[in-house]
């Protein structure tokens, strides 16, 4: 077709389809075409196309995993933030509290660095527990006495007692076990999970995250915890609040209906993918997707947060009040999310950060969350859940067998200690019922299977049908994955 015979034809073409008379559609792509056809049709199917291939991530066809086939396809995560005292919850240590008061000896402390925080002082007297351990269920596995409801579902529990970390410190330790590295600005092991395997719920996040209200001050729980890092914007973990507004400015303003909020996100993103089809950038189209999405969220979110609907006897097996903001209320959320295809589910609890006063805060904190917890292990399970649902408990790093400030018959506080904690867990892959790892007699050193927390992440993708090794992401020139250049799969502990 001769060159000046182009302008008729895209004038006919206009006239034809009612297309804009401003465009040039000689240079156009098929999607911006699409988009200015008549009446916004093929806008709307364009869109309806893109959201789907956003959210899912082809969630269908990776259902059964990415790599191989999953032994999971939910987590829920219950993030114990500030560092539980394993010798007083999970890690018996009669020697311990045979040796009380006793200074700790130096052949155990060995090179350790200290914190700010103890290294000054003068004496480092040995802190036994004051609380009784004993066996638990057929496994005989021990817990402490603060943990009655979790004994009773001790046979489904794996107990990792040989965790261990490098950062000393709680902001460097968090973001080192959710991202794999001490630096800020790398995705988060959600956010990862997002990336390679979407959500199974379209009106819903991949990765959503839930907060109990602690006391004021302490150690914060911060936003970046949950970011998506370098990855595209909508993997980054979406906070639901249990409380008020579930997300913040998700309902519709005062006078603006629902046909008029979707108007107004139809235009919006129509300019956004004229945008997004010139730079490419994909903060665009992760704009677009979390509009789309939180159009649909509208209708899903309010009575996903509703538990007032729960029967009274569920109500009462998590200790969950409709309304309230509690790690009860968020553990009930949780199960609600994953049966609604939600990939993974985090629970920040803070507030175990006992440098003093130990006995009395850690009888408060398992008060919040042992019963809880244990409910949340028997529920998923009546419901037939627990099989295809990973539930991992801890905190960051551990607690010192030496106490922090002055040793009373009644009183003790402990510092931070990054050479061995543990963390248990249950339910989708997992073998329940064992104990993987040893400590030494003072919960000090590790003596047998250590468990990094490059271990620990690889084995949650490994569950979920993930090979950490092959989750890659290129940025500033190189491939990262979650486990850094680091990370085995804890074979001991898979079903």
């Amino acid at each position: 077709m001769p060159c000046e015979r182009k302008p008729r034809f895209a004038t006919a073409c206009r006239k034809k389809l009612n297309l804009n008379p401003n465009i040039d559609f000689q240079h156009q792509h098929r999607r911006r075409f699409l988009m200015h056809s008549t009446r916004g049709l093929g806008a709307a199917a364009l869109a309806s196309l893109m959201l789907g291939k956003a959210q899912s991530t082809q969630a269908a066809d990776m259902s059964d995993g990415l790599h191989f086939p999953a032994r999971a396809k939910n987590v829920i995560y219950l993030f114990l933030s500030g560092g539980p005292a394993q010798m007083d919850l999970f890690d018996p240590k009669p020697k311990l509290q045979e040796l009380n008061g006793q200074e700790i000896p130096r052949s155990v402390v060995g090179t350790q660095r200290l914190t700010t925080m103890t290294r000054t002082q003068s004496q480092f007297p040995l802190a036994g527990s004051q609380f009784r351990f004993s066996s638990c269920g057929e496994s005989g596995l021990e817990l402490s006495e603060l943990l009655p409801q979790l004994a009773k579902v001790a046979d489904r529990l794996t107990m990792i007692r040989s965790m261990h970390t490098e950062p000393i410190n709680h902001d460097p330790a968090v973001t080192f076990l959710q991202t794999g590295s001490s630096v800020t600005g790398r995705p988060c092991i959600g956010s990862w999970v997002s990336y390679g395997l979407g959500t199974e719920n379209a009106d819903l996040p991949a990765f959503i995250v839930l907060l109990s209200v602690g006391s004021p001050g302490g150690q914060p729980v911060l936003s970046k915890y949950w970011h998506s890092g370098f990855l595209p914007g909508q993997h980054q973990g979406s906070q639901f609040r249990s409380q008020g507004e579930a997300v913040i400015n998700l309902a519709d303003p005062a006078g603006i209906s629902r046909e008029d909020r979707r108007r107004i996100v139809t235009a919006v993103n129509d300019l956004n993918r004229l945008k997004l089809e010139v730079t490419c950038d994909p903060e665009i189209e992760a704009r677009i997707n979390a509009f789309e999405l939180a159009f649909q969220m509208q209708s899903s979110v309010p009575d996903l947060m509703d538990v007032g609907g729960e029967p009274k006897h569920i109500l009462e097996m998590y200790g969950a009040e409709p309304g309230r903001a509690s790690f009860a209320n968020n553990c009930l959320l949780a199960r609600r999310l994953i049966e609604r295809g939600v990939r993974f589910v985090q629970l920040f609890d803070k507030d175990w950060d006992h440098h003093g006063d130990l006995p009395q805060k850690l009888r408060k904190k398992t008060l919040e969350t042992d019963q809880a917890s244990a409910a949340l292990i028997r529920d998923l399970e009546q419901r037939g859940l627990l099989d295809e649902t990973l539930v991992v408990c801890g905190g960051e790093f551990g607690r010192t067998a030496y106490t922090q400030g002055t040793l009373s018959p009644t009183n003790y506080g402990r510092d931070h200690h990054p050479r061995c904690f543990t963390v248990w867990l249950a339910g989708g892959g997992i073998k329940p019922g064992i104990v993987l790892g040893k400590t030494d007699d003072f919960s000090y050193n590790i003596v047998e299977d250590p468990i990094h927390v490059h271990d620990l992440q690889a084995t949650i993708l490994h569950c979920l049908g993930i090979d950490h090794l092959r989750l890659t992401y290129r940025s500033q020139g190189r491939d990262f994955r979650l486990t850094d250049v680091n990370g085995h799969v804890i074979e001991r502990v898979l079903a």
